[in-house]
């Protein structure tokens, strides 16, 4: 049964707006939620960027029922994966199987801010999967020693552990990383109704749930709702691989500036205020093999978009 979701995006809310969203979304009838992690955001406009695991420790809390997925995390660089674990296991004692883990390989905007070097993508795919192995050894509960090429751990345990490994579902666009996940995690998380990845992931053998993200502005009307897109999220109107290699908020602002309102009309960006609109994305995304599948209201008005799904949109798809 396909699980319908909505984002709490840390790039544009502060964290007790994220928990009130959080609520929100629940009472309105959404299955899952899935929340960003970020150290910046990508544009200056958005303005927020909270750390993401104490947002969640308050989500546990102020949430009943529904499922909880970071959507995703980039444990190689930024924080080291034993702290990484470390977090997911509390979380996870937290909200129980309401928690998913979602990992990838990243974004230089987030990684760089130690210091360290951003490699390319194939070091960093090597670096999530010796991540991921540190992880799972630390969530059994056992001492660990790790001395890898990436990563070492020495004499490290974690006390506050779940009772079963965390489900870890993994980030792919490109067949190689599809593969990867579909080999080491329990599923693909993904951007969009694509159909390559999921046709790429199942190739390779994998058989877990398939995550996907539509992003949107819901309004009174579309010109307004591409003013918001424009003003607050133009990066993903940005081509290519710059939304991997970009450093700072600065340099995606500068960026934007080659973005003009026609490529958010032409991009993949829900702007129509017809329920239709949103219903005939959430299908195609459907039909491309996606079972778990949120919608990012881009910009600050929460509210509308919320009792907008919960009226107009959510039953039809049910």
């Amino acid at each position: 049964m396909t699980q319908l979701g909505y984002t709490l995006s840390s790039e544009e809310h502060t964290p007790m707006e994220l928990v009130e969203i959080a609520t929100r979304a629940e009472a309105a009838g959404f299955d899952f939620l899935s929340i960003s992690d970020h150290f910046h955001p990508w544009v200056s406009a958005q303005g927020e960027s909270p750390f993401v695991w104490s947002t969640l420790g308050a989500i546990a809390e102020a949430t009943d029922e529904i499922d909880v997925g970071v959507g995703v995390t980039c444990p190689t660089i930024r924080i080291h994966p034993v702290n990484v674990a470390h977090a997911v296991a509390t979380v996870d004692e937290m909200l129980g199987d309401r928690f998913t883990f979602g990992i990838g390989t990243g974004e230089n905007l987030n990684e760089h801010v130690t210091g360290e070097r951003w490699p390319e993508h194939d070091v960093r795919l090597e670096m999530l999967d010796e991540s991921l192995e540190v992880m799972r050894k630390l969530w059994t509960g056992k001492t660990v020693s790790h001395h890898g090429e990436h990563y070492t751990l020495e004499n490290a345990r974690l006390y506050t552990c779940p009772d079963e490994q965390p489900t870890v579902i993994g980030s792919a666009f490109g067949p190689k990383t599809a593969e990867w996940v579909a080999e080491e995690t329990d599923g693909l998380w993904c951007s969009g109704p694509k159909e390559s990845p999921v046709e790429a992931y199942e190739d390779a053998g994998g058989d877990g749930p398939a995550y996907t993200q539509l992003h949107g502005c819901y309004a009174e009307t579309e010109a307004e709702a591409v003013d918001t897109v424009y003003e607050y999220w133009p990066n993903g109107s940005i081509p290519g691989e710059l939304t991997q290699e970009l450093p700072t908020p600065v340099h995606f602002d500068q960026a934007a500036q080659m973005v003009d309102k026609d490529d958010i009309d032409e991009s993949a960006t829900i702007t129509s205020p017809d329920p239709q609109a949103h219903i005939d994305s959430f299908e195609q995304a459907i039909d491309a093999g996606y079972d778990h599948v949120y919608f990012h209201q881009i910009g600050p008005e929460q509210g509308p978009a919320l009792e907008f799904y919960e009226e107009d949109v959510l039953p039809s798809l049910r």
